[in-house]
């Protein structure tokens, strides 16, 4: 057994694939045993998809089985399912870019929940082999302790309790490494082809994550050249090279980031949150294991790592110069964290909403480096590892004051502390050098399983959760396929609805939709028609509501006993009256005959009571209590301003006096009570289907229709009027929110085209980096 003292008989000069496996499989294993320990999914029958990961990348992904498989309404480009139609480009490359979201379409469809869990663990795994191979490659050392400190990055507690129910944040763990590692090719002119191309796919995966691994890599860069360059020339040079390398790379990823960024200037507002630095007491107990926050930066590496980070400065095998660079650097990234400027160019300069810091992994990868940088120089002295520990010990003091230490958390620094110094200690001696490293690897993988079960603890007890595909989505899913009849007629999966994107999980093409992506019309519109939210206005829900089905063409509805709903609808292409519409007002139920272009409520006979015969339909966006007829069910409203809107609620037939509006709480203050009359509404759609398109075509992204003969007045396609939309190579305008074009005399056909803004823009970008690669390659070849 090697120590990791370097030397050309002990440690291979290229990076090893034993250590990068090593640390791949100590990872996989650890976060598995974490997982088991607190029986989640796939291990026992606790639910592991919470908030976003059940509400949103689940659902992703299972409309990227469906792309895979064909059996997806839309493409690439435009997602037909969602939200009535919505652009596809900006969601595929802020959640499925990553290589291995593939990796879905391996699984049968209804274990979606198990290949994103795969994926997930993958992902962790990659990012510790990844880690192992650039430490490798920045100095020599025994393959083993690589794998060990690989390992330890990859199950940060960032990492294990964030990223995991977050996967596309570990594509930002996996490119933190690899971005580095395109620095060190910068440092020694080597591989310029390779090198954008590792950045094109860092960015494609995941841009967000990937910006901050870039202000990471290109500080660890700045590290790096000062002690191995001498000169500014030299220094200036390789900066030069890697800052090339980087904006080539970013600009083959141009065609999926430029559609990205437009597309988030367009969408919905999100939570606008103003920044606080954690308590120092707090920061330091984030050092520890088995701690829990989500507002807090989880730096946890394991005790192992940690104390070698930490003796790093008392190293005198090191150069003084060396130590002071990479402590140096350790504090100051540590410090930006709590400065609200540099807090802002972390995250692109808009505070996060919800968890403040996720770019805690560039920290915990600059600690594994710094600690590899030490141990590549030699095993560190008794001196070194007592000063080390020390320190250690004092920010666990210190963060004894903090409600985020747990009794557990010091059980397991202690002892790990205890441990993981004996094994650095024990490495001297030749025969103990397999006992040391077992005891190192023991050390980590308990306290990142104990980690991971912690944070699950902590996820379950305050988080939304969402269950696993099971009988529910198969009876839901089944019911949609058999009621499916697009184009003729849109197919939507309703209210109460399983995740805030079930048309992508269960199927058809329904009005719910939740993305960093929401456009700002498509909330707006719905909102005015009577729409509920959560999440402020990012996740829209489905109205339940004839006069909408009408207007959106949703002939077939599922209701919440598993049957059902069908009715006649116009098609997707219908027609108005030439002029400008009025704007929507405050009342969603004159809102919606503005749009159906006719009238087809009755106000109610006295304050809360409808005509018998009438359809009572409640509005009350925030009230939070259930309200009924007085001879009928109770409905649940979720009104929680301004986090949630309570949407539309039907109440049921009216038999008049004796059904009056009951609040089963105080009234709130504001609310309408409309009766809709069916007889009006059936009218009203059969004078809209007569000057409807007659047939129809829809395409990936893209629909055509005719249209009867002296067709006047303005077509109206039944999808939100986000930008990107042509109708006859025309840019398309808006009806009162939905894509629309004004006729001109004599049209009999209608073909609206779809193009994410930016993509075009983003190809030439693409197009020109390709050129100049093709440039350097040619030089290159010369040379």
């Amino acid at each position: 057994m090697s120590t990791p003292r370097p030397s050309s008989r002990s440690a291979p000069r290229r990076p090893s694939l034993l250590g990068s496996g090593l640390a791949a499989l100590l990872t996989a294993v650890a976060v598995c045993a974490g997982d088991a320990a607190a029986r989640v999914f796939p291990y026992g029958p606790r639910h592991r998809s919470i908030n976003d990961l059940g509400n949103q990348f689940v659902p992703f992904h299972a409309h990227l089985w469906d792309l895979l498989h064909g059996r997806a309404e839309g493409g690439l480009l435009f997602n037909w399912q969602s939200g009535y139609g919505t652009s596809f480009l900006p969601d595929l490359g802020t959640y499925l870019t990553s290589p291995l979201s593939v990796l879905v379409g391996l699984f049968p469809r209804a274990d979606i929940d198990l290949a994103v869990y795969v994926v997930t663990v993958l992902k962790t795994a990659l990012a510790a082999a990844a880690m192992t191979w650039l430490l490798r490659t920045q100095r020599r050392g025994a393959w083993w302790a690589a794998g060990l400190l690989g390992a330890s990055y990859a199950l940060c507690g960032w990492s294990v309790i964030e990223a995991s129910y977050n996967p596309m944040w570990l594509d930002g763990l996996i490119a933190f490494p690899l971005l580095c590692l395109t620095g060190e090719w910068a440092l020694r002119g080597r591989r310029p082809l390779l090198a954008p191309l590792v950045v094109a796919v860092c960015w494609t995966a995941n841009f967000y994550t990937a910006y901050m691994a870039t202000l990471g890599a290109a500080l660890v860069l700045l590290v790096r050249v000062v002690p191995t360059r001498e000169g500014a020339r030299a220094r200036l040079g390789v900066i030069g090279r890697a800052a090339g390398t980087t904006v080539l790379g970013i600009a083959l990823a141009a065609p999926v980031l430029a559609p990205l960024f437009l597309s988030s200037g367009q969408a919905y507002p999100g939570w606008v949150k103003e920044f606080r630095p954690v308590s120092s007491e707090d920061f330091f107990a984030r050092l520890l294991p088995a701690t829990y926050s989500f507002s807090s930066p989880a730096v946890f590496v394991g005790t192992g790592t940690l104390l070698l980070a930490a003796a790093l400065p008392f190293h005198r095998a090191v150069p003084g110069r060396t130590r002071l660079l990479w402590a140096g650097l350790t504090v100051a990234v540590a410090l930006s964290f709590q400065w609200a400027p540099t807090h802002l160019a972390w995250h692109l300069f808009a505070t996060p909403n919800g968890s403040p810091y996720r770019q805690t992994f560039v920290l915990a990868g600059i600690v594994v480096i710094a600690a590899w940088t030490g141990l590549a120089a030699g095993l560190p002295g008794q001196r070194a590892l007592a000063a080390g520990a020390g320190l250690l010990a004092a920010a666990a003091l210190w963060a004894s004051g903090s409600p985020l230490a747990t009794t557990w958390g010091y059980v397991l620094f202690g002892g790990g502390l205890a441990l993981a110094g004996a094994a650095w200690w024990a490495l001297r001696h030749r025969r103990l050098a397999p006992v040391a490293v077992a005891l190192l690897a023991a050390v980590l993988a308990g306290q990142a399983a104990a980690t991971t079960a912690f944070g699950h603890k902590g996820k379950l007890g305050g988080l939304d959760d969402y269950p696993s595909w099971g009988p529910a989505h198969t009876a839901r899913a089944t019911a949609l396929t058999g009621a499916e009849g697009w184009p003729a007629y849109r197919t939507d999966p309703s209210r109460p609805a399983l995740t805030g994107n079930d048309p992508l999980l269960l199927g058809g093409e329904g009005g719910a939709y939740y993305s960093s992506h929401t456009p700002a019309v498509f909330t707006r519109t719905m909102v005015a028609l009577g729409a509920g939210w959560t999440s402020r206005g990012r996740n829209v829900q489905s109205i339940d509501n004839p006069v909408v089905d009408a207007l959106f063409a949703v002939g077939a509805r599922l209701q919440p006993d598993g049957t059902v709903r069908r009715a006649e609808v116009p098609p997707l292409i219908t027609t108005r009256p030439p002029g400008e519409p009025s704007p929507y007002g405050d009342s969603p139920f004159a809102n919606q005959e503005l749009l159906l272009g006719a009238k087809v409520y009755e106000d109610p006979l006295s304050p809360g009571v409808c005509r018998a015969g009438t359809e009572a339909y409640l509005w009350a966006p925030e009230y939070n209590a259930t309200a009924r007829l007085a001879d009928g069910p109770p409905f649940r409203l979720n009104g929680n301003a301004p986090r949630n809107r309570a949407a539309l609620q039907p109440l049921g037939v009216s038999r008049g006096a004796s059904s009056a509006l009951v609040f089963d709480a105080p009234q709130p203050a504001r609310w309408l009570l409309s009766c809709l009359d069916r007889a009006r509404l059936d009218t009203a759609v059969a004078a809209l289907r007569a000057t409807a398109a007659t047939s129809l075509k829809v395409g990936p992204s893209d629909i055509s229709a005719a249209l009867p003969p002296n067709t006047t007045g303005t077509a109206v396609l039944s999808a939100p009027a986000i930008a990107g939309w042509t109708c006859n190579d025309r840019p398309a305008s808006s009806y009162l929110g939905l894509v629309a074009l004004p006729l001109t005399p004599g049209t009999t056909h209608l073909t609206c085209t779809f193009r994410p803004p930016g993509l075009i823009p983003g190809t030439g970008v693409a197009a020109l980096s390709v050129l100049v690669l093709a440039a350097v390659l040619r030089r290159s070849r010369r040379r």
